[in-house]
């Protein structure tokens, strides 16, 4: 990962989706640092000149396979990681977007060291990035709207 991210000057922008498919929701594991090993929503940093929607889109393709379609911002999520001595060593602003599957095959890439569909009973157990479970809850409870 580059040191840009670390300590960064503004907080960064990214995009997540939230993609079900019945009971179940994608999520990946993280194969990079910030928060390696943990599972969270697919998604990354939104490029310079580009769509938050263009954004979700290719990074749920990078770290998936899976193409989608964006039906509508569930959260406006901020995650910031403190050092040892307290200071901000990651700052993120994360667009969290309601997605339906569009097209191509589940498959992990990118900074995604595992992608599954897992059912939400068993979300529980995960090791899941912090206040990212509230954020799939919220979004089981009112994905109807965006159908």
């Amino acid at each position: 990962m580059s040191d840009e991210r670390r300590y960064p000057r503004y907080p960064l922008l990214g995009v997540g989706a939230l993609v079900f498919n019945e009971d179940r929701i994608l999520l990946t594991q993280r194969g990079k640092q910030p928060l390696i090993g943990q599972w969270s929503l697919p998604g990354g940093l939104v490029e310079t000149g580009e769509s938050l929607e263009t954004a979700v889109c290719r990074e749920l393709l990078e770290e998936t396979g899976l193409k989608v379609s964006p039906l509508g911002v569930l959260e406006i999520f901020e995650r910031i990681i403190r050092d040892a001595n307290g200071a901000p060593e990651y700052h993120y602003v994360l667009v969290d977007y309601v997605c339906e599957v569009t097209g191509g095959e589940l498959c992990a890439g990118d900074d995604a060291c595992r992608a599954e569909w897992v059912p939400r009973d068993q979300l529980p157990g995960l090791d899941i990035t912090e206040g990212t479970l509230a954020v799939i809850e919220k979004g089981f409870r009112n994905r109807r709207q965006y159908q």
